[in-house]
């Protein structure tokens, strides 16, 4: 029997906030918000008196948080990202192992994270701990988040080691989290602030600004823009058709893009380890549509204009020695406007105007049963709605209810998870039927264990389903749409080790990753461009097996007094195959856009007076689609970059210096076809903390 949509919404939302009333007063001890790693001390924290000692603040090495987590987890802190050479997070999450960026060149070209060859569907990515959500495709554009203002990126394939999380983290194969900065106060200290200006090759131009304000004992502010302008003209190498050593040099046009960003965040810390996060957020972008460069023809005038504003709220207590209560809730809007000049219709122009919003809310409960025994009840509840002003548009509403239970138990040699996410969606659409209604159970099962005491050897395993409905436009838009598209499932199994000896003061760190894994996903929905890049062609491949290693290595070493020596590498294999039909032409081919091998090393040396670092980024051959022919071939690059960086004070205030030149070797590459990525380029930069 069909479940209405306005059902599920409302018994969702009633369970998510059934536990939201009591009023418990314990320990007055101020937590760090969202700490998506470390939920031992709470978890053993019930047989433990507890005390009132005012504010702490922990500072636990994230390397520590790698090797102990009970699934792959990458972290980059605002250390390691400053040895990437990188403007957006786009560019800092190619340096993850088993990550795969789609990147359509410039600044202001679309950028989309896979991770394992799922799909961007099947990563979902969070801001400050509240996901971020685009029901018109389904995937979110992460070259439009600026690392300006970023503290700390982090990655989870699989559910991780925390339960205490709203229920819709437990929906992705993986988690990208952007954690932003924290305002941090010395005791006379209530005022500081920083400005930041970058320019570069192509006409960069990128000016910053960060305000930190402690308002009161309770509270304090934290305040950050950034404009972004780039004409984003870079040349390329066009070579001819038998793709010999001739070759004519053009240039990219129609790429350049202006965005605009604007945030601000309430923190409040209280009596009986309250916390509060309020965050409001506005993003807007202007950008040409450069469009593929096909028959020797770069010209391109569609135009695109985004416009993003939400505000969001996290609100956390411990309501006794083994209760702890958490609330989130999100409003957002966006609107988008794509402009086709040329278009051949009788029209003679497309000029089309989209709008979304969602209202999202959750409520989380972690009951700590006993020293090393905990459990979570996550429910959220999610309405988007979308309109346009295309003639017969098919204004869909979407109701989504998620329901998720979870157990973690702890000892000192072992971590084991586990957890089953009930998923609820239902939809209307104005004048026609709507998609079907679906439910669907996810079971999770995560363990880790230490299996030689005193040993910093860790062995683990998980296994994960997840469910992923199709977007709007792969329901209904008019070019593409269908109603009756299958929802995708996947299914994950993961094998790996961590090893992460401390060997000695002169060595440091030193951790080892290695996982093999196997993915499999029945109606799996791939997204091909087509002519540009806002037209998709949706296709539904039926049954992908992907089978692949992951291997990380990341050291560093002191060497003599104030200096520094680190370095890390990565490097992926993985079979990503289309088993749909034995008869198709397609079958046990690698699926479009998932190379074999690829990865990144980074090298970094710090001294007194100036740090250095050195970043690669490598991937081998692609198939731009699912018959693997020569004439289909996409040839692997080499990305090489370095920077340099010296920090002083000069009158009182730190300043910061910073030069980096990308794509050293000035390598002509595509990472999707007949979309040039740009040459080599120069970005410096400059800081002033006050």
């Amino acid at each position: 029997m069909k479940v209405h949509g306005f059902r599920i919404f409302g018994f969702v939302l009633l369970n998510a906030f059934a536990f939201g009333g009591r009023e418990e007063v314990c320990a007055q001890i101020k937590t760090p918000v969202y700490d998506l790693y470390n939920e031992t001390a709470s978890t053993l924290a019930d047989s433990i008196p507890v005390y009132n000692i005012g504010e702490v603040i922990i500072s636990k090495d994230q390397k520590d948080k790698e090797y102990r987590a009970v699934t792959p987890l990458q972290i980059f802190d605002r250390k390691a990202l400053s040895n990437v050479n990188a403007l957006q997070v786009s560019d800092a999450v190619k340096f993850f192992s088993g990550v795969t960026v789609k990147d359509f060149g410039g600044i202001g070209g679309m950028k989309t994270v896979s991770v394992r060859s799922m799909g961007a569907h099947h990563t979902a990515v969070a801001y400050d701990g509240i996901t971020i959500t685009d029901c018109q495709t389904g995937q979110i554009d992460i070259g439009r988040f600026s690392l300006e203002n970023v503290d700390m990126l982090s990655l989870n394939i699989g559910d991780g080691n925390t339960i205490f999380q709203p229920a819709r983290m437990f929906a992705s194969s993986g988690l990208l989290n952007i954690r932003t900065t924290r305002p941090v106060f010395g005791e006379a200290d209530r005022f500081h602030g920083k400005v930041g200006f970058k320019v570069g090759s192509f006409g960069l131009l990128n000016p910053s600004l960060t305000l930190d304000s402690r308002l009161s004992s309770s509270f304090d502010l934290n305040f950050s823009a950034e404009l972004l302008n780039s004409k984003g003209d870079y040349s390329y190498k066009l070579f001819y058709a038998d793709q010999s050593d001739a070759f004519t040099t053009k240039v990219r046009s129609n790429n350049g893009v202006k965005t605009y960003r604007v945030e601000s965040t309430l923190f409040g810390h209280f009596k009986g380890a309250r916390q509060l996060e309020v965050k409001g957020y506005y993003y807007q972008s202007d950008r040409g549509l450069p469009g593929a460069v096909v028959l020797y023809n770069p010209y391109s005038s569609q135009h695109l204009w985004d416009k993003n504003a939400f505000l969001q709220a996290h609100y956390q207590r411990d309501l006794s020695g083994k209760w702890a209560f958490q609330a989130n809730g999100k409003y957002n809007w966006s609107y988008q406007r794509y402009l086709n000049p040329d278009y051949l219709g009788s029209t003679g122009k497309e000029d089309n105007s989209y709008h979304q919003d969602e209202t999202y809310l959750s409520s989380s409960l972690l009951f700590r049963a006993c020293t090393g025994l905990s459990f979570a009840f996550s429910a959220d509840a999610a309405l988007n709605r979308m309109q346009s002003d295309l003639y017969g548009f098919a204004s869909p509403t979407r109701y989504t209810g998620l329901t998720n239970l979870s157990a973690k138990y702890l000892t000192n040699w072992m971590i084991l998870t586990a957890n089953v996410l009930a998923t609820a969606v239902g939809e209307k659409r104005d004048g026609a039927d709507a998609a079907a209604d679906y439910r669907r159970l996810s079971p999770a099962f995560n363990l880790s264990v230490q299996p030689f005491s005193g040993q910093d050897l860790r062995l683990r395993v998980f296994y994960k389903e997840s469910f992923r409905m199709p977007s709007f436009n792969d329901l209904y838009y008019s070019a593409i749409g269908n109603t009756d598209l299958k929802p995708e499932n996947s299914r994950q199994l993961d094998f790996g080790l961590t090893y992460g000896p401390f060997l000695n003061k002169a060595w440091p760190q030193l951790v080892l990753t290695a996982d093999v894994y196997c993915n499999k996903v029945s109606d799996k929905i791939m997204a091909i461009p087509t002519k540009n890049i806002f037209i998709w062609s949706m296709t539904n491949l039926g049954k992908v097996d992907i089978q692949g290693l992951d291997l990380a290595l990341s050291v560093s070493k002191s060497l003599t007094k104030g200096y520094e020596l680190s370095a890390a590498v990565s490097h992926s294999y993985q079979r990503a195959l289309d088993v749909t039909d034995v008869a198709a032409k397609e079958y046990r081919n690698q699926i479009a856009y998932a190379p074999r091998i690829f990865g990144s090393g980074r090298l970094a040396l710090g001294t007194p007076w100036l740090k250095v670092a050195y970043a690669m980024l490598y991937s081998g051959h692609r198939y731009v689609t699912g018959q693997n022919l020569e004439q289909n071939d996409l040839a692997g690059y080499v990305d090489h970059s370095l920077s340099a960086e010296k920090d002083f004070l000069l009158f009182g205030y730190r300043i910061d210096l910073r030069g980096e030149v990308l794509n050293l070797l000035n390598e002509n590459y595509e990472i999707v076809r007949n979309f040039p990525m740009p040459g080599r380029s120069f970005r410096v930069g400059l800081k002033v903390a006050f």
